[in-house]
């Protein structure tokens, strides 16, 4: 076995800038191709990825099983609901067993522990698919997007807006990692977790927290945004009201650079986080984020079997 991927910091600063370029190079290489055809070189052909999903899903299910069918390998989807694990086996005797099947293992989940205890007993490379702690592959994904659209990360200035959640982690995270700098514009009560914080200031990375929406995205390079009520969460309706201040709009994206572009890790909720005039606005490269998970998990496969960096 070789790294599991659980957060950006297992992987570190070089290993995530060889991701990003080796994706960057498989990405340019398939212009113009079927999406189904491997890579050239079928770098893990013979290899299968399992796939545990007890959170619904679209882009991370559809892009990890093309990602390893381009890199020549094959998929199993197990939903949670329709496994042992469902029925009171525990995460530990699932790791080992699967550990016997597959090479890898992915999983997307809620309490960050469990993926946690799925790693420490596994035999195979497990990747967090995401947990409500953090969602680093989706991070890679929009790094890649920002490199692809003219952006140098060092010195980077990111506004998140809205909720304090697992995808603001893991960009706090990358922050100190790939030394860009962070303001967070959240309402009092839906801060983002202070570990993450605190250890991407230690780097050396400026995370800034307001609860002034304009004065978060003033002069911004990047402005990112979330749904506002994850899967499963309840008290939606007292949430929303408090998020409401901090709704992406295109008075709002006015205040960022000119140049400035928009990130949202989809689903979005219209009119919600964002309206729909910044998220089919020019500034907006959602849809290349969102393709881009393919390409970022390729990536995150390689590095994860020994194959990168």
């Amino acid at each position: 076995m070789t790294g599991h991927f659980l957060n950006l910091s297992d992987a570190g600063a070089d290993a995530i800038a060889a991701m990003i370029n080796d994706a960057i190079d498989r990405k340019a290489a398939r212009a113009g191709w079927p999406k189904g055809k491997t890579d050239a070189d079928v770098p893990l052909a013979g290899h299968t990825l399992g796939m545990i999903f007890e959170k619904n899903s679209t882009r991370t299910r559809a892009s990890f099983e093309m990602a390893i069918k381009q890199l020549g390998g094959d998929s199993m989807f197990m939903a949670s609901g329709q496994m042992q694990l469902g029925r009171g086996e525990t995460i530990a005797d699932t790791a080992r067993v699967l550990s016997r099947y597959v090479d890898a293992i992915m999983i997307r989940t809620d309490d960050h522990a469990k993926i946690e205890e799925l790693a420490s007993y596994a035999s195979v490379p497990v990747i967090n698919g995401l947990t409500d702690l953090s969602h680093p592959c989706q991070i890679v994904a929009d790094l890649l997007t920002l490199i692809e659209h003219g952006k140098a990360l060092p010195g980077l200035e990111v506004a998140w807006l809205g909720d304090g959640n697992n995808v603001l982690n893991s960009i706090v995270e990358a922050a100190g990692l790939m030394k860009f700098n962070v303001r967070i514009g959240v309402p009092q009560g839906y801060d983002s977790d202070p570990a993450f914080i605190d250890a991407a200031r230690a780097n050396g990375a400026k995370i800034t927290i307001t609860r002034d929406a304009a004065e978060a995205v003033a002069g911004a390079d990047v402005v990112v945004t979330d749904t506002w009520v994850s899967m499963g969460q309840d008290h939606a309706h007292n949430k929303i009201a408090a998020m409401m201040p901090y709704q992406v709009d295109e008075r709002l994206m006015a205040g960022a650079k000119p140049n400035a572009k928009f990130l949202h890790c989809l689903p979005a909720h219209r009119g919600e986080e964002a309206t729909d005039g910044v998220l089919d606005g020019p500034q907006s490269v959602i849809w290349d984020e969102a393709e881009n998970r393919l390409h970022a998990q390729k990536s995150v496969l390689l590095w994860c079997f020994g194959l990168l960096g």
